[in-house]
């Protein structure tokens, strides 16, 4: 048996879906919330770019989910037009391949560079490999069939452990 890589780990799903339309999901304000996001803003030259822009290398952002107060920071750090994406991330750095495979789009994930301390163990490499798997399903849901599968009516966020108990965060 291999042992345990804490510093990156990988997730990939088939999307029945253009490779454009895919792309513009990652890659535009507009896009990445109709199926991640409650708000995205993002900025080029420290002024906002259009919700239908596509990001660029050396874009920032800030990204608000529902039910979560928080907020995440980073920066676009690769950005091809066509297929491929990189930002930071969680202290570290996600990236998106997606790549046409007859007549479906493999979306492939990869989180790297995380720190292998017992809390980002279990916040980014459990937290966010079991959060990226939900939001790539919820993304298929929303390509394919046009639904959402995470909670936007109902605040979770008053719910002790909400985070660590409801998959539709």
């Amino acid at each position: 048996m291999q042992k345990e890589n804490w510093t990156s780990f990988t997730k990939k799903i088939y999307v029945k879906g253009r490779l454009d339309d895919l792309y513009g999901l990652w890659t535009t304000s507009k896009g990445i919330c109709s199926w991640f996001l409650s708000h995205a803003i993002y900025t080029r030259n420290s002024g906002c770019i259009e919700e239908d822009a596509f990001v660029q290398v050396g874009d920032q952002f800030e990204w608000k989910w529902h039910n979560w107060d928080g907020k995440e920071t980073g920066e676009i750090v690769e950005a091809n037009g066509k297929d491929r994406l990189a930002f930071t991330f969680a202290d570290g750095l996600v990236s998106i391949q997606l790549k046409e495979e007859k007549d479906r789009i493999l979306v492939c994930l990869e989180q790297n560079n995380i720190a292998i301390d017992e809390k980002s163990k279990m916040e980014i490499y459990n937290g966010c490999s079991n959060g990226w798997s939900f939001w790539l399903t919820n993304l298929k849901a929303y390509v394919e069939h046009g639904i959402l599968l995470n909670e936007t009516e109902i605040d979770l966020t008053n719910i002790d452990m909400s985070s660590f108990q409801f998959v539709n965060m």
